[in-house]
């Protein structure tokens, strides 16, 4: 399979040092990730450092350079903090800042999240559930709102549901790498600060093995999205709450 690069919580108080770490990981082998970009930050675990002490002058602007640069942004929710303990519909987290909500109240949250975004100069069609949960409301607002992909779901290619285009993610990274052969695309999930000297040292071992498989995820965009029947749909259903269950209740 094809392997594309999401990089989760980019905030202008992330852990600069690792991201970009990560970034230079990603330019030495020429891969554009997408990045998903939290409006109004007020998840309190993701205020790392002082964003003066950043090594860029202006957050926003630095933004917009990698997106003429070849990156892809996303609207990674709104405020990035979790309201409630509801699955959703991709169950693979028992908490959500979207799901059980009211469509109200989300339409208005996720609106306030794309003019944050729009007034400093970034437009995007992409959506990025925090904790990957979001509900049909959900779905319904961003639509409203002029968003058609997402980056969720579990497959081999881009599907259609529900009016949008899924952007599956990987089940399992190692099932991925030893499968050399077997068609398709997917998306390595990167939560760079919460990153150690082990963890970039296996992906640098990764991106070095399989440096023929990486891709830009602007390469992903361009494919054509097929639609999916109710089989593919239960079976990604089945396959994130075995994956919830395996990782919250591994003895």
């Amino acid at each position: 399979m094809k392997i594309s690069i999401r990089m989760d919580d980019i905030t202008p108080d992330m852990d600069w040092s690792k991201f970009m770490r990560f970034k230079a990981l990603c330019d030495q082998y020429g891969i554009r990730p997408l990045i998903g970009v939290v409006p109004d930050n007020l998840d309190e675990n993701l205020h790392i450092t002082e964003p003066e002490t950043a090594p860029v002058s202006d957050f926003w602007h630095y933004l917009r350079e990698l997106e003429r640069d070849g990156w892809c942004i996303a609207q990674h929710g709104a405020t990035h903090i979790y309201t409630t303990r509801k699955m959703g519909c991709f169950p693979l987290n028992r908490l959500s800042e979207f799901a059980g909500i009211g469509y109200k109240q989300q339409y208005e949250a996720l609106k306030r999240g794309k003019t944050i975004l729009s007034d400093h100069g970034v437009r995007t069609d992409v959506f990025m559930a925090p904790a990957h949960s979001f509900d049909r409301n959900t779905i319904k607002a961003l639509k409203e709102l002029g968003f058609h992909r997402m980056t969720d779901g579990f497959g081999k290619e881009p599907y259609i549901r529900w009016g949008m285009v899924f952007y599956p993610i990987s089940y399992k990274q190692s099932s991925v790498l030893k499968n050399k052969e077997k068609k398709g695309y997917t998306t390595f999930v990167i939560h760079a600060n919460t990153m150690n000297d082990q963890d970039f040292e296996r992906y640098e071992q990764i991106f070095a093995a399989h440096r023929d498989r990486l891709i830009s995820y602007t390469d992903l965009l361009e494919l054509t999205p097929k639609k999916r029947g109710v089989f593919g749909n239960v079976r990604e259903y089945l396959m994130a709450v075995t994956k919830f269950v395996l990782v919250n209740f591994r003895g």
